[in-house]
Formats: structure tokens, sequence, C-alpha cells
């Protein structure tokens, strides 16, 4: 009998801390001596393709990365994804099959997030990023998917990878 995969998306609109606090969990985690996985989903993406390929790839790659893990007898997930739709949770029950999934949405100002983009992208696509920054939190305020929310400005990372 296999133990169902326990997953926690840190889930929030661009420039809410994810991956940070994804990190500082995994951290806290590996502290306490508790086996786990820790993925930065956009990571997985990353890819530039023919519009004819896969859009799923990244959902591919998660589905591969996670079989992995679990192989090894990993069954803890700490997963960095923007969570936008239903749709997009049901696309990660199926990477990751059997799981029991939390979604904790991230929140600071827009303002705060459009900032920390601002300084971490400062390439040719800053401005598109910036802007989508509201947009992505609008999206994720529509959809009521997130489990729990926390507080993350003006907060050690420490203390909200804690709180998670």
């Amino acid at each position: 009998m296999s133990i169902e995969p326990r997953v926690l998306v840190i889930s929030g609109s661009m420039g809410s801390g994810k991956t940070t606090v994804m990190t500082e969990a995994s951290d806290i985690l590996t502290a306490a001596g508790i086996a786990h996985a820790a993925i930065d989903a956009d990571l997985l993406g990353i890819v530039h393709l023919p519009e004819s390929s896969s859009a799923n790839l990244a959902l591919q790659n998660l589905a591969a990365v996670w079989r992995n893990y679990a192989a090894a007898g990993v069954t803890r997930l700490l997963l960095a994804s923007a969570v936008e739709s239903a749709a997009d949770r049901d696309a990660l029950l199926r990477a990751i099959p059997g799981a029991h999934i939390t979604i904790c949405r991230l929140r600071a100002a827009v303002s705060t997030m459009q900032e920390r983009v601002r300084r971490r992208e400062p390439g040719m696509l800053q401005q598109k990023l910036v802007d989508r920054v509201a947009e992505l939190e609008a999206i994720l305020d529509s959809t009521g998917l997130a489990g729990f929310s926390v507080a993350n400005e003006d907060r050690p990372v420490t203390a909200v990878a804690r709180e998670i």
C-alpha cells in the first residue's frame, strides 16, 4: 500500500515570493529531518518550441520528476506554482496521481509585488511582467482555490515559511 502524496502548493501572483518561501520552507523541513522535495514549477517550463509542440510540457516534466521522487520514497512535495484555475489544479492532480493537494496563497500589495518583479526582471520583458502582476492577482482573487493565505510583506521569510 502506497502513502498518499501530500502536496503544498505555494501559489500567488508574480513577485509574491513563491520560490523564496518554498526554498525557506524546504530548509525548515530539512532542519527537522522531514523527507520532502521542492519544485519551482516555472523552472520546469522554460523552453521555446514551435507552437505545434505540447503546451503541457511543464506538466509532463512535473509528472516525470514526481515519478522519480516517488520512486525514491518521497511523499511530501512543496510546489511553487500560480494555480490560476480549477483546470490547473486538476492538471496537478494528474501529474501527481493520488495526491492530497493544499494550496496556500501568498499575499502582498500589488505595488510590492510589482517592485519585486521590476528588481528581478531587468530584461526586455520587464514591463510586460510587471503589468502581469495585477492581472494575475485579479485572476487568483476570482478563483477562490486557496485553502488558506499568508501575508508575505514586511515579514522575515522564515516567519512566512513557518506559518505555511
